[in-house]
């Protein structure tokens, strides 16, 4: 068995033991009708709690009827990708995203209720360890600061895009409903929570073996670097700095070659911090159910339309095409430019969609080998795990931290060290704008430039954060708006309002 999915194996009891959708997520009811307490009283069945908090990380790709890939949601309202598919009305809510027009009625919603789903499963894993017999205390803190960790994550995620949220750490009773935060409040809870797993001191910084595919310390600072940094809390900063050094200190590493980086050889590597697991051997995801574990969509969405260009490559639906101008950005000896993107051809051997350049995006293109072994539905059973956390971010956050002030280390090498894997040793000078330059070059596809484009490139007032110097209208029409303050949050999906609407705790919807 491949370590690498070991995580995602366990998944499919779990699944079917703490799986839910929509309002029901509140509800649990165990396939034997024996009660809860009676039932989560074992530390295995404590184990089945725990892997059904990861569950929910798996649906964003497909789940409530959406497609919503974090990376690719991220990444269309940034400058490096366009929507693409049949036409504006193909997934027409990311076109609306892409040019800062969501509407609450049409919106990314998914992505919420997968949230709020992984966020109650969280919560579970920290009721049932009350009432766990025969506990050993390590293995107690151990799934605590499991449930925590992921919590903190999935909360993250909807503080990212909506900011203002209701926010709860023990599951709701009454008329179901949890009082909303401005989104300053938001991150206080996030980061306290996120600090008092990191101080319960029970996660090791990396997983081996069969563990493999857990959340870690590594990643656990990961997330506290990344909340403090897109915040730009001060206090916290130089905090972020020093867990940066701590996993620089431990067995982590670049994979030297950038050309095999987003390849299944690779998964779960020296670099990789933190992915979200998928597989294909024996993979059982279907359309009819796409809550098992199993494979992903995205290769499908990202791959160019009806390709017989090859027999390597697989065909695709041309969603997230890359822009032209993201290719054209890196010399031609840099070893990421192919390896991010794969200048397909305009028009050769497949069929272009909207938005075509030709160009698409290589690190989760679809291969017919990646899945080869499923067994449902091989639209949504591909093995390619989505890459969260990889230790080249480590190294630029450790650079930019130095290089702001927020303490001391060697930023010049590591910035090099990312620098010069992918242009053969060669050097650049530290600086803030270099740091700039080389997350845009090394983190295409992967979900990190829009949230660093709102928190770099933003002209400010006395007024505070007003519009983007880079998030304007381009030249084809595509984009029409520029980003401005008030699109830093999301329109809070219209059925979540609705659905709040006379009980103990309202929605007040985002000034979107």
């Amino acid at each position: 068995m491949n370590m690498k999915k070991n995580i995602v194996f366990a998944l499919t009891a779990a699944g079917i033991l703490l799986t839910a959708c929509g309002k029901e997520f509140l509800t649990v009811e165990h396939p034997t009708a024996s009660p809860l307490e009676e039932y989560f009283t074992t530390p295995e069945h404590l184990q089945e709690a725990v892997i059904a908090a990861y569950d929910p990380l798996e649906w964003f790709d497909w789940g409530n009827n959406q497609y919503n890939p974090l990376n690719i949601m991220s990444d269309i309202m940034a400058d490096q990708l366009w929507v693409g598919g049949s036409d504006k009305s193909d997934n027409a809510f990311w076109h609306l995203m892409m040019n800062y027009e969501a509407l609450p009625t049409n919106c990314m919603s998914g992505i919420w209720a997968d949230c709020y789903t992984g966020v109650k499963r969280c919560n579970d894993v920290i009721t049932y360890k009350g009432w766990t017999k025969e506990l050993d205390a390590q293995e107690g803190k151990v799934a605590e600061a499991q449930a925590r960790v992921l919590r903190a994550f999935y909360y993250n995620i909807l503080w990212k895009f909506w900011g203002n949220i209701p926010y709860f750490e023990e599951n709701l009773t009454g008329d179901f409903t949890a009082q909303q935060f401005k989104a300053d409040e938001v991150y206080a809870k996030i980061m306290a929570d996120l600090e008092g797993a990191i101080d319960l001191n029970a996660l090791p910084m990396k997983w081996t073996g069969e563990d493999t595919g857990r959340v870690s310390k590594a990643m656990a600072y990961m997330l506290y670097a990344e909340l403090a940094m897109y915040q730009n809390d001060a206090t916290r900063l130089p905090k972020a700095l020093d867990y940066m050094k701590e996993i620089i200190a431990a067995d982590y590493d670049l994979i030297a070659d950038y050309g095999v980086l987003f390849k299944e050889e690779s998964e779960w590597g020296v670099e990789t911090i933190f992915d979200i697991n998928y597989k294909d051997d024996n993979a059982n995801r279907s359309w009819g159910w796409p809550y098992t574990a199993g494979g992903t969509v995205l290769p499908r969405l990202i791959s160019p339309n009806g390709w017989s260009g090859d027999a390597v490559h697989d065909n695709g639906w041309g969603f997230a095409p890359v822009r032209m101008e993201t290719y054209e950005m890196y010399d031609a000896a840099d070893a990421r430019r192919d390896a991010t993107c794969w200048n397909a051809g305009a028009g050769v051997g497949y069929s272009p969609r909207y938005q075509d350049t030709g160009v698409f995006l290589e690190k989760y293109i679809a291969y017919k080998e990646n899945n080869a072994g499923q067994l449902a539905d091989g639209d949504l059973n591909f093995n390619n795990n989505l890459r969260i956390y990889r230790f080249a971010e480590t190294l630029l956050n450790a650079a930019e931290l130095v290089v702001r002030g927020y303490g001391n280390g060697d930023a010049a090498a590591w910035l090099n060290k990312v620098h010069g894997r992918a242009l053969n040793g060669a050097t650049v000078e530290l600086t803030l704008e270099n740091i700039k330059k080389e997350r845009q070059l090394e983190f295409v596809g992967e979900g990190k430039r829009y949230w660093d484009l709102v928190r770099w490139e933003l002209t400010n007032d006395a007024d505070g954060i007003k519009a983007s110097t880079v998030l304007t209208p381009d030249e084809y029409g595509y984009r029409t708006n520029s980003w401005t303050a008030s699109k830093k949050y999301l329109p809070i999906p219209q059925g979540e309002i609705d659905s709040a609407k006379g009980k103990t705790y309202e929605l007040t919807q985002n000034n979107y």
